[in-house]
């Protein structure tokens, strides 16, 4: 008798991983020396608006749970929850200004990704096809996109539909088939996803094949080959480029062109022209990762990007507050990112690892234990400061296809960059000019010196593990002396 090979749990291969320092599954977790080992406390900056701008930022992107999983991510429940479809109508509508717009009168995050057969999950008679769930819920994302002004979604798949599938399940398993005659039907039906999608308000705007083709958890998944992956991604994204000529194509939502899956890609020339950006999934790592790190010397001309960032062990911190801050910006001013993603918009009270993945949290019908979270009413929801405050400014303060601007900075003597101490600067749409500065230390303040290059005055707000949006009041430049405290970012924005 054979034995049934148990599901992969991906947070133990993940420390696994790194506690066996495989640099080339998962990037090495460095240790850069902090400015206060080396007693110091301040720096001085020059913001170069005198210069060519550096790249465009397109937007922040957000996932969001649109059907239930179980909790700690154990298997796929039979009963229908999610946002926006939980929530009460006052509650949705404050959803959407309040966090995915963050309090703008225009938009907030650009971009919503959506999990094909996990959180959007439904399927017609053959199997081969995925559809509503429930009664309304493509109409629900369209409204949500809507209302706060959403681009459209990240479509990735995190299982095909069970047709296709040698589990017939969204669990586990690979294809049944790479011939390709089955292939080319797979991609019509993946097609078709999009088109159903679209057809009800949903528009596209990113499409990856599969979510961690690496891995065989207890939830939807499909595990690949890199030659296999190679030629479905080639088979399916053709068509996908074909109908949706302006989506942007990633590969692989894991390891990029770093990895043997995105090796095999990029020595497929036809697989390499369709893809126009490599992602990445670099889970709660120490923001020095994007300082040290190589994520573009193999792109072959192509973006990279983080779609996925929360943290999987331990519990919350202040400290993870200003690192995640800092891995928006050291994405983008380290490895020339035009986007970044955090994993979860609102995750429920019922699951266990809400708190290191949500934003916020919603109280679904289910949950009647108010000993935790009592605040929060049935169909009500509420933030998770310390994830929201890390990235609630830049999603207020850096609108979309703002211009970032490259800034002269002190280092070390060894010519390493200060660590706990960050800065990112760039122009509005409206040329506004607006920079951050972080301090990640939890003992010392940090004083910057800043030379913006012009005379005007900046508004500064400052934001902390309990702290969002704090008003500063203003400083008149060109040169601003700013003193950050412990575990702090800031944002100066000019004014008017």
């Amino acid at each position: 008798m054979t034995a049934t090979p148990r599901p992969v749990d991906r947070r133990s291969v993940i420390r696994g991983l790194l506690a066996a320092g495989a640099a080339a599954s998962l990037p090495q977790i460095v240790s850069l020396r902090s400015a206060q080992a080396a007693g110091i406390t301040a720096g001085s900056y020059t913001i170069r608006f005198d210069r060519a701008a550096e790249q465009t930022i397109l937007g922040l992107g957000f996932e969001i749970q649109s059907d239930s999983i179980g909790s700690g991510n154990n298997g796929l429940p039979s009963t229908v929850s999610g946002v926006p479809y939980d929530l009460t109508v006052s509650e949705r509508t404050r959803f959407y200004q309040q966090l995915l717009k963050a309090g703008r009168a225009d938009r907030g995050f650009r971009y919503c990704r959506l999990a094909l057969g996990l959180y959007h999950r439904g399927l017609d008679p053959t199997r081969k096809f995925i559809v509503d769930r429930y009664e309304g819920q493509s109409a629900l994302l369209a409204d949500m996109i809507r209302q706060a002004g959403i681009e459209g979604v990240a479509a990735e798949y995190w299982s095909p539909a069970p047709g296709w599938k040698s589990t017939d399940s969204y669990i586990r398993g690979t294809l049944k088939s790479f011939a390709d005659a089955d292939l080319s039907a797979m991609a019509d039906a993946m097609v078709a996803d999009l088109d159903y999608l679209a057809a009800r308000g949903v528009p596209i705007s990113m499409w990856g094949l599969q979510n961690e083709p690496l891995w065989q958890p207890n939830y939807s998944s499909c595990k690949y080959s890199p030659a296999d992956y190679a030629k479905t991604f080639r088979t399916v994204a053709a068509k996908v480029r074909a109908k949706y000529p302006t989506v942007m194509i990633h590969a692989n939502s894991w390891d990029g062109w770093s990895g043997d899956l995105g090796k095999a890609v990029k020595a497929d020339p036809a697989g390499l022209a369709l893809v126009d950006a490599w992602t990445y999934h670099r889970i709660g790592t120490d923001s020095n990762d994007q300082i040290t790190g190589d994520y573009t010397s193999g792109a072959a001309g192509k973006l990279v990007f983080n779609n996925e960032y929360e943290y999987l062990e331990g519990a919350m911190t202040d400290r993870r507050t200003i690192n995640t801050a800092q891995s928006v910006m050291n994405w983008m001013t380290f490895q020339n990112a035009p986007t970044w993603f955090w994993l979860h918009a609102l995750k429920p009270t019922t699951n266990s690892e809400s708190e290191n993945y949500g934003l916020g949290f919603w109280r679904p019908p289910s949950d009647t234990d108010f000993s935790h979270h009592p605040n929060i009413p049935v169909g009500h929801w509420d933030f998770n400061p310390r994830n929201w405050n890390a990235v609630a400014g830049f999603v207020k303060y850096m609108p979309w296809d703002s211009v970032r601007y490259g800034v002269d900075e002190p280092r070390h003597t060894d010519g390493s960059y200060y660590a706990d101490h960050r800065i990112m600067a760039w122009r509005t749409p409206q040329g506004k000019p607006v920079f951050a500065v972080t301090n990640r230390s939890a003992t010392e303040a940090f004083t910057y010196t800043v030379d913006t290059q012009t005379a005007a005055a900046f508004q500064g707000n400052r934001f902390g593990p309990a702290t969002n949006n704090q008003n500063l009041g203003s400083k008149t430049g060109p040169t601003l002396e700013i003193t950050v405290p412990p575990l702090s970012v800031e944002f100066w924005i000019r004014t008017p």
